[in-house]
This record gives structure tokens, sequence and C-alpha cells, in this order.
């Protein structure tokens, strides 16, 4: 395990039922292939040495002493081999026969674990040859030549690495309490299931969320291996599902109905499912009753870690398909949370300052939006532009159209004449373009706007974004206040989709335009040509991959050496949507990822006394909620491990 990673694969083997001969080839050849693609951890179905349909001839001796020397042929051929390999089987102990799972690595037979749960209802009669491992006494038995100790109690395995996984079969994971809940409270990272079921209308889409759940619920991965083609089809017909999931996601899933032998293998990432579990309270309290029997796994040899896992470089920005949805549900919430705020405060008016850039609009499109919810009139909007140094035409026109286009107030403050009498007030050289020059214009549109909403009863929205706040992206006491932050917990990506999913209810160019203008807070003056001069992400990086450092910074608390590592994978391989050329270089991404963790750190004295506003989704900025960490902390360690990228 490297990087947290650990590579799991779901195998379905081809099977002749009652052919133990033919079923372990086929076993070892998975086996073989998976090997070659450095594959820690493999799964196969429930009672595939045998196959899972033979019905009464589980009682047939001869079966059951073949079933162990097929185990010995597979235990000599794994001789050599790190992969950790776990198959179904029948096994006799104490006179009473189980369905078992049996884990092997490097000729060893590191322990058995038999079904707990036994379909015994419809098309299965499981317990007209099986026993329940809840009939089980402790007992060390010899199986295929190897001593080995089953019982009833939970079994954890432990590879070297320190991944952690246990084993339930098929039914088990269907009961009201599945023996996995108390191997993940225990401290499984991996639960692997052995499955035989069959294929009914309706069933493999409820077979899906119910595993989605269970690997949500455990925080874990789930790794699930269910028999297919080969057997019988006397009565019922089996799909060959083999799937992959990870705390209720699902990485990756197998051809169903296939008539040849496949593999699924992914990586899951251990590190991210310890860190959801130490932060989640519910399930520290629950660990507290789980215990299980820890079984070392063998050594094995280092080899190159390559990341095979696609990244998404947009993690904050919702798949296509819930696009819509997801659009409208954030706006929701960022409706609910200002509507609420008006009604606490009594407020009839909203104050919000309008640039004509993608921050602001989304603050009045939800002004907007909330004003009609609580039946307020659109007039008791007051959008402020406030012209300065380096406002350009296209973001002031957009400013004013997009105002007359939804009907609120307009009104425009030149804050130029102010400006320059404060400058001289203070004795700066207007002409010298630094932070005082630029800081000293956000704070006056500031003013402006906190004074006439103190003239006007209204409140001030915000229009600040979770990035600029990440990034200290703001001026304190400047654009950085405000009586009610709307966008806080929306990210910079995810506010261009926003808007690009108003623009397409409203059918206007202007929201379109702003879509397409560059992001900046027009502070210095525009160039020659009139167009915008200073623009943000040129000076502190491109938004897309601080929001990518920002989601694993803050959502899983990944070191800069593994956000390095999923950075490469998301943005520095070759990209269809560049031409087949990688979005950013390693250099590039190296140089953002040192500038955000300097950036974070230096400026969470903005963020200690934010003001209020929505938490949209999993990760927030808010010093009363979600991030709590002092103003002065030390951040050297994380810029010495970004040196060393």
């Amino acid at each position: 395990m490297r990087y947290g990673f650990a590579k799991v694969a779901a195998a379905v083997p081809a099977v002749r039922v009652a052919d133990v001969d033919y079923n372990i080839q086929q076993i070892e050849s998975l086996i073989a292939q998976a090997e070659g693609r450095d594959i820690e951890l493999m799964v196969f179905p429930e009672l595939c040495v045998t196959g899972y349909s033979c019905q009464d001839l589980f009682k047939e001796q001869l079966l059951l002493d073949k079933v162990e020397e097929g185990v010995m042929v597979l235990l000599d051929f794994t001789r050599k081999l790190d992969i950790i390999s776990v198959v179904g089987l029948p096994v006799v102990i104490n006179g009473l026969l189980y369905n078992c799972a049996a884990v092997i690595q490097g000729g060893s037979l590191l322990g058995i674990v038999p079904k707990t749960y036994l379909p015994n209802y419809g098309e299965f009669y499981e317990k007209r040859w099986f026993a329940s491992a809840q009939d089980l006494n402790p007992t060390d038995i010899y199986f295929a030549g190897s001593p080995v100790h089953v019982s009833a109690e939970p079994q954890l395995f432990v590879t070297r690495g320190g991944m952690k996984f246990g084993i339930e079969i098929c039914e088990d994971v269907w009961a009201p309490i599945p023996p996995s809940n108390n191997l993940a409270l225990a401290g499984a990272d991996i639960i692997l299931n052995l499955s035989a079921s069959d294929e009914l209308i309706g069933k493999h889409a409820y077979l899906k969320s119910l595993l989605a759940q269970q690997s949500a619920r455990m925080v874990c991965g789930y790794v699930y291996a269910s028999c297919g083609f080969g057997e019988s089809t006397q009565d019922v017909v089996y799909g060959g599902n083999a799937m992959i999931f990870e705390n209720g996601q699902l990485l990756v899933e197998g051809d169903r109905f296939s008539f040849q032998p496949q593999i699924r293998t992914t990586q899951i990432d251990i590190e991210k499912l310890r860190v959801e579990r130490r932060c989640n309270t519910t399930f520290i309290n629950a660990q507290r009753h789980a215990s299980a029997h820890e079984v070392a796994c063998k050594p094995v040899a280092p080899r190159d870690f390559e990341l095979q896992r696609e990244i998404d470089p947009h993690p904050f920005i919702p798949k296509d398909e819930n696009m819509q949805a997801s659009c409208e549900e954030i706006l929701n919430i960022q409706v609910s949370g200002l509507a609420k705020r008006l009604y606490h405060v009594n407020a009839q008016k909203a104050v919000i300052g309008i640039s004509g850039g993608l921050d602001s609009t989304l603050a009045l499109l939800v002004t907007v939006k909330a004003f009609d919810k609580i039946g307020l009139d659109r007039k008791g909007i007051i959008g402020i532009t406030m012209p300065g140094f380096g406002t350009t035409d296209r973001t002031y026109h957009n400013a004013m159209k997009l105002m007359e286009t939804l009907g609120v107030t307009i009104r425009e403050i030149s804050i130029a004449k102010a400006v320059t009498q404060h400058f001289k007030d203070i004795g700066h050289d207007h002409d010298l373009h630094d932070v005082t020059y630029e800081n000293s214009q956000a704070r006056e549109r500031t003013q402006i706007l906190m004074d006439v909403a103190n003239k006007e009863n209204a409140i001030v929205v915000g229009t600040g974004d979770l990035s600029e706040l990440a990034l200290g992206w703001a001026t304190y006491n400047g654009d950085h206040m405000s009586m009610y932050g709307v966008n806080v917990g929306v990210p910079k990506t995810l506010i261009r989709y926003l808007v690009s999913y108003v623009a397409g209810e409203m059918a206007t160019e202007t929201l379109l335009d702003i879509i397409d203008t560059p992001i900046s807070p027009e502070l210095i003056p525009a160039d020659e040509d009139g167009k915008i001069k200073q623009k943000t992400e040129d000076l502190v990086g491109p938004y897309e991959l601080h929001d990518f450092f920002i989601y694993y910074f803050l959502r899983y608390g990944f070191s800069p050496k593994k956000i390095f590592l999923l950075a490469q994978r998301a943005f520095c391989v070759p990209s269809t949507n560049n031409g087949g050329e990688p979005l950013y270089t390693e250099d590039v991404v190296k140089k953002w990822l040192t500038t955000f963790c300097r950036r974070f750190f230096t400026q969470q004295f903005k963020r200690s006394c934010l003001p209020d506003g929505p938490k949209v989704g999993s990760v927030s900025l808010s010093p009363r909620g979600d991030w709590r960490m002092p103003s002065d902390a030390s951040y050297a360690i994380w810029m010495k491990e970004c040196e060393k990228l």
C-alpha cells in the first residue's frame, strides 16, 4: 500500500459445476493475470471451487475430497506470489459442512471464514447442505495440509502494509446486521463479499444500492464478486457481477451476463477512508462495541507504484447526469439561507455591489430568487456599481445590463474622487499601484455598501466565494466583509457552472459574456486597449488547480505530496479537452500548490472573523463550523514537503 492506495480486484472465473480441476485452473489463470498487474487483494465468487449450484452434490464425499486436493494445488501455485486471493469453497469442520471463504497468500492458507447467514427461502436451500458460522465452536483443523484456526469470531486480516480487510459471504450483507458492520468498526478498511446472487428483474439495481449504502455506512471499500456463466441454469441464471465501491461510490463494475472470465480492478484510497472515520464521531462512538481476531498476512516485496485510478480534476463540479438537480439544490440552499436572514432582521431591502464579474452575478441571482420566494419587490434589491481606476467598459456594461434585466434598483457611485482624496489624506502616491492603492478602493466600495445599507434599513449581501477565502484573495475589512455572504460555501469553479445553469434558464447573452470575462478585481488601470490588465489567475494561479487543492486539503487532510500525486493524474496527462496535451506541467502544479499552502496558512486571520453564510457542500471554511485554525499556526512542515516535490 503506497500513498494510502490499495489495489484490489473482483474476479469472475468461468466454472463448470462440480468440476474442481477445471475451476482451479480458471482461478489460477485469473490469479496469474492479477499478479502481473500488481493487484494486492483479489476476491472470487462464493463456492467458486465447486460451483455454487451443485445442490445435493455437496453431500458427496468425493467432491469434498477433491476440493481439498484442489486447494492444495492452488496453494502450491501461489507459493511464489504476493497476491492475496480469497476463494469460495465448502469445508467440513467437526462433522458439519460450511460455506466458506479461504484466504490464500504465498502458498499459505491464512484463514477460513464461514458464512453466517444462510438463505433458505424462494430459490435458496442452503440450510439443506450447510451449517452457519453461528453453529461453529472454535477449533483447529488441518485443511489442504495446512493447520488453520476456525471459529465464528470475526476475523480481520492485516497486511504488512497496514491495510485491514474482512470477509462476508453473499446473504451476510442482506441481513439486518451484516458481519461487515462489526468488521468495519473493528478496523477493516475493505470488506470482501463472495457472492452467488441470481438475476431477477429489478434485483440488480437494489443490489447496487445495498452495496453502495453499506460501503457508505461503514466508510469502507467494498469488493463484490458474484458467480456467472457456467453455473447451472436449471432454475435460475447468474449474471457474474463484479463491483467495487468506496464509501458509497461505485468505482468499477463488470459486464453482466458476460460469457468470458473477467477481472475488475481499481485502487481504493485507504487513507481517505481513515480520515473520514476519524472525523465521524458517530463511527468513533460505535467502535467500542466491535472486536475481531487479527490474522497477519505475509510480507511482500516492494514494487513501483503507479496511480491508476481516474482522478476528477474538478471535484466540486457535479457529474453531468446530476448537474441540473445539483445546481438547483445549491441555489435553493443559498436562497433559503438569505431568506431566513432577511426574515430575522426584518429587512425589506438588500444592497449588493455589482462588478460585472462571476461572484457578484451569482450573489445577485440568489438575492433575486430569495426576494421572489418570500414575496418582496425586486426594487428592494439595490445593486450598486462603483467604477474605479481599473473598471473596464465590458464589466461596467455587463453589470448595468444584468441589473436592468433582473429589474432591481440601479445605482452608480464612482469611487474615483473619494479614493483620490483618501490618497491625499494618507500621503499615498496615486501612481504607485501597490497594495495600498488596491485595498483603498476595495475598502471604499465596502464603506459605500455598508452606509447605503444603514440608510435604507437593508443588509449588505456579500459576494466573496470559498476559493477566495481559502487563498485570502480579499481585502481585509473590505470586500472581505458583509452582513451575510451567500457565496462563502461555493468554490470558484462551481460558481461558473451555477451561473451557466441560470443563463440557460434566462437565455441572456449578458450572463454568457460574464462567464467568459477574465476573473479580476479590476483595481489596476486597464491596458492601452481598455481591456482587463489585472487577471487574478495570473497572480495567484488557476482556480481549477486551487479548487482541487482545497478539496483534498480540507476534505481529507491530504499532504502536499499526496495532493501532488493526485494532481499529476488529473492535470498532467494528455487531455482530449486540450488537444491531446496535458492541462498543466508538473512544474506549474508544484508552483501553485506551494502558493496555495503558503497563502492558506498566512491568510487564516481573514477567515477567523468571517461573516455568516450558508454551508453548501462538504467543504466549508466557517470558523464556527468546519474549519477552526489558529491564525498564527506554523506552516513550515507543509512548505518543506512542497520543496521536496
